[in-house]
């Protein structure tokens, strides 16, 4: 049953909760949110029954999450704060995909994150042009072209998906919750700023850099570059495809981290 927290700047967060332990909190990528997204709750409910505390929410903006105005990352940084203190004061984060960037933005900011498992980051090299894209992206939606920054936000992605998103019933809903991808595209653009080794230094938390056996080759460029930069962490290619994870083997090992490190 969904559950709702509010965050220090004002915003209601909706969340569903599973399981007792060690807590583990899924940090969604552009796009997704519980009502589109059963691979994530079916992979938590799998982790809780293994012994942890599992949280799902939906991003401002998006699903149960109702909220107006910029969507920054700042914003999304205090939702994740909140449903930490929800948690019970501390967690571990795994970041989805552009997720990933929101996650380690947040554990540079300071919050008390216990470890990071990141599936699938999508960052690019220092000044690869993110922070022209995501200037770009915020300037749409402030013009009040959510269609129009949603296919840009898409733009450096496989044809395929853009293609197959605009054709499926599900675009209406992602065109609708485009102002949620301002978050994204920050943290994507923050990443970038500058190298890695110098944007993470203060990250000292686990970390587990997770990729699909059949991945993308930004996924992999990055991958290695977030574990060169951040000292014991590790990477580890899991069983998945075209950007997604397999359930049981996902909640296996994320379960296997988290209580080493929770």
């Amino acid at each position: 049953m969904t559950e709702f927290t509010h965050t220090s700047l004002g915003d209601r967060v909706a969340y569903d909760r599973y399981g007792i332990g060690p807590a583990l909190i899924f940090v969604a990528g552009a796009g997704q949110f519980r009502g589109s997204d059963p691979l994530t709750s079916v992979t938590a409910e799998s982790a809780a029954r293994q012994g942890l505390t599992t949280i799902v929410y939906d991003r401002l903006g998006r699903g149960e999450s109702v909220a107006d105005g910029a969507l920054t990352l700042e914003r999304e940084i205090a939702a994740i704060a909140a449903l930490i203190e929800v948690a019970g004061g501390h967690a571990v984060l795994c970041g989805n995909s552009s997720g990933c960037s929101i996650a380690l933005a947040a554990t540079h900011a300071g919050l008390p994150v216990a470890g990071l498992a990141l599936w699938e980051a999508p960052l690019g090299p220092e000044n690869g042009g993110a922070a022209e894209w995501s200037a770009e992206v915020s300037r749409r939606l402030d013009e009040g072209d959510l269609e129009g920054a949603q296919v840009y936000y898409m733009k450096d992605m496989p044809p395929e998906w853009l293609e197959g998103a605009r054709h499926s019933p599900m675009w209406p809903q992602l065109v609708a919750q485009a102002p949620s991808v301002r978050a994204d595209a920050q943290s994507l653009a923050w990443a970038e700023s500058g190298p890695h080794s110098s944007l993470f230094a203060d990250i000292t938390v686990p970390v587990e850099v997770l990729i699909g056996e059949q991945t993308q080759p930004i996924m992999e460029s990055a991958a290695e570059s977030i574990t060169a930069a951040i000292p014991g962490s590790t990477l580890r290619r899991m069983p998945g495809a075209n950007h997604s994870w397999e359930a049981e083997p996902m909640a296996a090992e994320l379960t296997a981290f988290v209580m080493i490190v929770g």
